[in-house]
């Protein structure tokens, strides 16, 4: 299929302009922004991309769990379209960029082919995904959820923030609920542009991450129970410590991710400790361990010795185990071919390049599942995210949309 010529770029200049001007909506304290899903400032934000669309000559389409779909259309009316896109809410202590950069950057490829009076044969359609965070309404990557099938449209719009108001009222609330019937729409295939949200690329001098895998999760809710009794008058050997057990099934967490690299990650979040109180040996401790790696069974197996060696370490000090799984998303690897699109964009334009895994959730790990797709990351300053001090530069923006573009555009296919 026809490629774009290799000098071929995004306007960059327009791509960072849009990002600040996006960046006035729903301002932070600290430099960054709180756009968090379906507030004012979303549905602001959503009202600033449709009137960039459109000006940039697409008809913009909303289904109803608001998802928003920009289409260019193409050459042929039977030919599906190219998606490419990502999310514009943030978390409630967000950047500039995470999510945002997917989507202005989609818009930038559709901006470009104006500018240069490019044709394709395939439709593109610029996407915002609806509630990508999961901040105001659990869970992340929801509308892209619903529309891949993994959730229930009308579970999800009965979800409730902690304020007890539910998505689907707020949704109509700001006036982003439209007529479209979710996951209607077919993909010729889909890409991401998005931050690293991590420090890989920034430390190997990396331009551009290949994304060839997204992580698998499981969440193992783990449960110790000792005895409570008296921190002063208790001796230590007849001591049945739960907290003990928590700090030990702490280390084998990390010796399990350790003797998994690359690639593998592991550590315990959430924690309650009972009774939590200074002066009381703790009784019971109920505790999440976070277990990632892009391969699956890599993924069952590091589980597996979490659940084989955690017994024996805590009987060995006088405490129970007991565990079961809470949460869990299998590692999606992306489509070949659109990844190597990836690839052959950045090796064409020049860019340093390198193949990595994605250590986030995405809403491209859903859209996977249907559809061919993959991801293209460009580096963040010192890996930081869901942080009002995330930061890019210009430069490294315009590389990802760049590669962006090239990677659609040839997937699109040029009419010449």
């Amino acid at each position: 299929m026809p490629s774009p010529a290799e000098n071929l770029k995004i306007n960059g200049e327009r791509l960072w302009d849009s990002l600040m001007e996006m960046a006035k909506i729903g301002p932070g304290i600290a430099g960054g922004n709180n756009r968090q899903t379906l507030t004012d400032e979303d549905g602001e934000g959503r009202h600033l991309f449709q009137r960039w669309c459109e000006a940039a000559g697409c008809t913009m389409g909303v289904d109803e769990i608001g998802n928003m779909f920009a289409r260019r259309e193409g050459t042929d009316p039977d030919a599906l379209p190219v998606y490419v896109g990502s999310h514009l809410d943030t978390q409630p202590t967000g950047g500039k960029y995470d999510g945002v950069l997917g989507v202005l950057g989609g818009l930038e490829v559709i901006r470009t082919l104006n500018d240069l009076d490019i044709k394709t044969k395939h439709p593109i359609v610029v996407t915002n995904w609806t509630n990508e965070e999961g901040t105001r309404y659990a869970p992340a990557m929801l509308a892209s959820g619903v529309f891949a099938g993994k959730h229930a449209l009308d579970w999800a719009l009965d979800r409730v923030d902690a304020k007890g108001k539910r998505f689907g009222d707020e949704l109509e609330r700001i006036g982003w609920k439209g007529p479209e019937k979710v996951g209607d729409r077919k993909m010729h295939a889909f890409f991401e542009l998005h931050i690293e949200q991590g420090p890989i690329l920034e430390a190997e001098g990396k331009q551009i991450g290949v994304v060839t895998h997204g992580q698998g999760l499981r969440w193992v809710q783990c449960i110790v129970t000792g005895k409570e009794s008296h921190t002063g008058s208790t001796p230590m050997h007849m001591r049945k410590n739960a907290g003990r057990g928590l700090a030990l099934i702490t280390e084998l967490v990390h010796e399990i991710a350790m003797k998994n690299q690359p690639n593998a990650v592991g550590a315990i979040g959430h924690i309650d400790v009972y009774p939590n109180s200074r002066n009381i040996i703790p009784g019971k401790v109920v505790f999440t361990v976070d277990l990632r790696t892009h391969l699956l069974d890599k993924l069952n197996a590091m589980v597996a010795e979490l659940m084989d060696r955690a017994p024996q370490i805590c009987a060995d000090i006088g405490v129970a185990f007991e565990a079961e799984i809470v949460g869990q998303f299998d590692p999606p690897a992306f489509d070949e071919n659109c990844v190597a699109a990836v690839r052959h964009a950045a090796e064409r334009l020049g860019y340093s390049h390198m193949d990595i895994v994605s250590g986030a959730g995405h809403d491209a790990c859903w859209i996977n599942d249907l559809y061919p797709t993959a991801m293209i990351m460009c580096p963040c300053v010192d890996g930081l995210s869901h942080n009002e001090a995330e930061e890019i530069t210009p430069e490294w923006a315009a590389a990802g949309a760049d590669v962006l573009f090239h990677a659609v555009v040839e997937t699109a296919e040029i009419v010449a």
